[in-house]
């Protein structure tokens, strides 16, 4: 895999000429970004920049005006290779909060395992209904000890309005959900993203994450596409690189709140 290709691919197909995530959301371009607006509530942010030193204030500075005026918190996803090298500190210095940064993984499908090997007394269950959601939603409650208030509407919507677009799973021991994850898809693309992958503490360590990795990557070939995506926090790179997947950038969210 050329990384510097597949690196522009991702900038090209997700970035600059991303899909919106719902029915009720738009991507437009304005000035110098690409950025996704939401009408109900859910995610804001800006997902591509083309700046330079000249140029990156005052973007930062009107993007900063226009999502106080929808009165909504949004984020600007940066990436190392995003340019100028100091963007970072110019948002920042702007009012800006910076998230924790992961690394941008990416895989060719063909080349990952799709065997799914999954610990005694474990099952896979394909969501297709609010319960479903709703058991995704605990467990990302439990394994990652944040609140999924605003993750199970917008899944919610998503499988209702466009299911085309996503897949989740929850790993099950008898009736306990013990790992979620989901894939979204892009239709269009040549990508699909993997998200959640979010396991139990007392059921890390046993190959479920392995699993359901395997699990996606195996529907993801079915659809026809070719990589697979992952924003891979430090615990999940480790596995991940061990499947085949490659570093090629770092993301950093930068949240602001008005």
């Amino acid at each position: 895999m050329d990384h510097a290709e597949v690196l522009a691919l991702f900038d090209q197909q997700l970035r600059l000429d991303a899909p919106a995530d719902s029915a009720h959301s738009l991507v437009e371009r304005s000035g110098g970004v690409v950025r996704h607006v939401a009408t109900d509530g859910a995610w804001n942010g800006v997902i591509w920049s083309g700046l330079d030193e000249d140029t990156a204030d005052a973007e930062i500075a009107a993007q900063v005006r226009y999502f106080s005026a929808l009165g909504d918190e949004f984020e600007w996803k940066t990436y190392a290779h995003d340019r100028p090298a100091d963007l970072g500190g110019r948002l920042l210095a702007a009012g800006f909060t910076a998230e924790p940064e992961e690394t941008l993984m990416v895989a060719r499908i063909g080349d990952l395992p799709t065997r799914v090997e999954l610990p005694e007394g474990v099952r896979l269950h394909e969501v297709t209904d609010p319960a479903g959601v709703a058991l995704v939603a605990e467990v990302h409650e439990q394994a990652f000890g944040t609140s999924s208030t605003r993750l199970h509407a917008r899944l919610l919507a998503q499988l209702e309005q466009r299911p085309d677009t996503v897949s989740m799973t929850v790993a099950m021991a008898g009736d306990r959900p013990v790992c979620a994850a989901r894939m979204e898809l892009y239709p269009g693309t040549e990508f699909a993203g993997l998200w959640g992958g979010g396991t139990l503490p007392a059921w890390r360590g046993k190959g479920i994450y392995r699993a359901l990795v395997a699990h996606r990557a195996a529907l993801a070939a079915g659809l026809g596409y070719r990589y697979l995506q992952v924003d891979a926090s430090d615990r999940s790179r480790p596995i991940l690189q061990r499947l085949g997947f490659a570093a090629l950038s770092v993301t950093t969210p930068y949240l602001y709140t008005p």
